[in-house]
């Protein structure tokens, strides 16, 4: 049989998020940084993500992740983080599944009980703790740069809703939050309400990103708020505090696992509004109940913000060792996507995105 492409990949999931990994099939692109090579493949070599992620071989709810050689000499390998719409620099649920993926594959040496390691990411260098036996990869957990809180008790004024009261903070992404009972609904029955909480967390969104842009003050690049999430009141349950959320993603769909940058983010928020203290571990509940455990390392301040440096620790689970192949008379060489699933793409959120980490760079 001839293909015009063949992809190695292990399939993996964090929490019920879908973040595969390519393994093989793919070498090596120019940049001197990681930042600088996932430009190069947003600019000139997307068909890689687009063709494991459209349709018909891939889906809306996942990603895919690219191992490279790192460009830092002190980490162990290189990431690239590809999602449905764009590349992002960080992700928690992509992190733990490429983690995973390195050591139950051998790509990297397991060392039990903890295995210690960091990978070169667009976002800087991620160090990584990975408790191990028996060869398996029974949690991940990895430290993620400073995070803050830009506004809390916000108040936004949304078409055919009113106003909203949200909290924006920085986790690895530019996060908005809001009380999920405070627009009329819970977080207990995903299957009654999950699309409609999607559409009305893309209003918000849209109403948020409208009326306020939070910048980064370190890197005037990272600007506006890129996803919602709906949140409920901390509690305290026998082993911990607890929470749950979840978060609409785009291109409008809710991210399966509690969503690591969010995370970080609400850590951020919390430890603000004095409810959770440096050391302090709490449980943060995706919407299929799935979890993760974050902890508060340590304060400093971005710029004029006082911040925290948050770690998440999660659980990653290989599902497949698969090929994706490309047959040459294939006529969607880069997949497909159909409106029932995948909302309109705006095509200036694209060039936009990338003008600001050109900018960066």
């Amino acid at each position: 049989m001839h293909f015009s492409r063949k992809i190695d990949i292990v399939g993996v999931h964090a929490e019920g998020e879908v973040g595969d990994v390519i393994v093989g099939g793919v070498l090596d692109v120019p940049g001197a940084t990681m930042y600088d090579k996932m430009i190069y493949m947003w600019e000139k070599n997307d068909s890689i993500r687009q063709l494991t992620l459209n349709e018909p071989r891939g889906r809306v709810s996942m990603s895919t992740n690219l191992i490279l050689p790192p460009c830092d000499p002190r980490a162990d390998a290189g990431l690239i983080i590809m999602e449905t719409e764009e590349y992002v620099p960080m992700s928690g649920s992509n992190t733990i599944c490429t983690v995973t993926a390195l050591l139950e594959t051998g790509m990297l040496k397991m060392v039990e009980p903890v295995t210690e390691l960091s990978l070169d990411t667009a976002a800087g260098l991620v160090t990584v703790k990975a408790e191990c036996s028996n060869g398996k990869c029974k949690s991940v957990e990895f430290e993620n740069a400073p995070s803050f809180v830009l506004g809390l008790d916000i108040p936004v004024d949304v078409p055919d809703i009113g106003i909203v009261i949200v909290d924006i903070a920085y986790g690895g992404m530019m996060f908005a939050f809001v009380d999920v009972a405070s627009v009329g609904h819970n977080l207990e029955d995903h299957y009654k309400n999950g699309a409609e909480l999607v559409r009305l967390g893309e209003k918000i969104k849209a109403a948020v990103r409208e009326h306020i842009t939070p910048v980064h003050p370190e890197n005037p690049a990272i600007r506006g708020v890129t996803n919602i999430v709906f949140t409920t009141p901390l509690a305290a349950e026998e082993r911990s505090k607890v929470t749950k959320n979840a978060t609409v993603v785009m291109p409008g769909r809710f991210d399966r696992s509690p969503c690591g940058t969010g995370t970080c983010a609400r850590m951020a928020v919390l430890h603000a509004r004095g409810q959770l203290e440096v050391g302090e571990s709490w449980v943060n509940k995706s919407p299929i109940n799935t979890e993760f455990v974050g902890r508060i390392v340590r304060t400093t301040k971005v710029g004029e913000y006082e911040a925290v440096v948050p770690a998440v620790k999660g659980r990653g689970w290989i599902t497949s060792l698969k090929q994706v192949v490309l047959d040459p008379e294939d006529p969607f060489p880069e997949g497909f996507r159909v409106g029932d699933a995948w909302l309109p793409a705006n095509p200036q959120v694209k060039e936009n995105v990338l003008k600001a980490y050109r900018g960066a760079s």
